[in-house]
């Protein structure tokens, strides 16, 4: 099986090139064969920056959306387009460590024997964002946690390993990429967590603050939660004609 990286990037240009270049060292043994950066309408130099990788890293691909439509949207873009079974996504402001995708590879070659429906999921071990930052998540993911019953302590980390037709699977809505871990386990794929490394932002700012992370996420949580009651569960199934 070979893994598609997806990137969904807004106005990175200082970040997406050194990224790019870092992934590219990071898969030489490993089984990716595609990147898929999904430009989210950015407004800087973000895809010409992109675009300059394209002869060093083999199988990079440049999506572009006309205007801005988030970062759900842009994953499921790219997910949509990628050639390969697996999917490996990350953010693309640098803050994950694409040394981590092998800590990935090696769950999910440990695990998929016994468990077919598989995704594992990235918790970052020490953040390294601002005070209001690191704030907002604790608290946005305590709420989550305790509503959602997802046991996953950091589940806004970006770092994460599926397949891709569980992910299409999924009842795609804005910000699903919040609840990605919660809505896997509803619809009976198996998520296995590891620690994984984060580091500090070296260039552009956050798209985030507190009012994105924290009250916008309780009305998702609303409805993620009506949903994960309703979902339906993979079964698999066994041919008798």
């Amino acid at each position: 099986m070979f893994a598609t990286v997806v990137l969904p990037a807004y106005n990175e240009e200082d970040s997406i090139g050194p990224l790019l270049r870092e992934i590219r060292r990071e898969i030489v043994d490993l089984p990716v064969r595609e990147v898929l950066v999904v430009d989210d309408g950015s407004s800087d130099t973000t895809v010409q920056r992109a675009a300059a990788e394209v002869g060093g890293l083999p199988g990079l691909r440049i999506i572009r959306h006309g205007q801005r439509q988030g970062q759900s949207r842009a994953l499921l873009t790219g997910i949509r387009a990628a050639s390969n079974e697996i999917i490996i996504t990350l953010d693309a402001d640098g803050q994950n460590n694409p040394a981590d995708f092998r800590k990935l590879f090696e769950r999910f070659s440990a695990e998929q024997a016994s468990k077919p429906h598989l995704m594992v999921a990235g918790q970052r071990e020490r953040r390294h964002d601002t005070f209001v930052r690191r704030l907002s998540s604790r608290i946005a993911n305590n709420v989550r946690s305790r509503l959602l019953h997802d046991n996953v302590r950091d589940t806004g980390c970006s770092l994460k390993l599926f397949r891709r037709d569980d992910f299409l699977d999924l009842p795609f809505f804005d910000h699903i990429h919040r609840f990605l871990p919660a809505l896997m386990k509803a619809s009976g794929v198996s998520v296995v967590l590891v620690d994984v490394g984060h580091r500090p932002r070296r260039a552009g700012i956050s798209k985030y603050g507190l009012w994105d992370r924290l009250w916008v996420g309780v009305h998702d949580l609303i409805g993620v939660r009506w949903l994960m009651k309703r979902q339906v569960s993979n079964v698999d199934l066994e041919e008798i004609l």
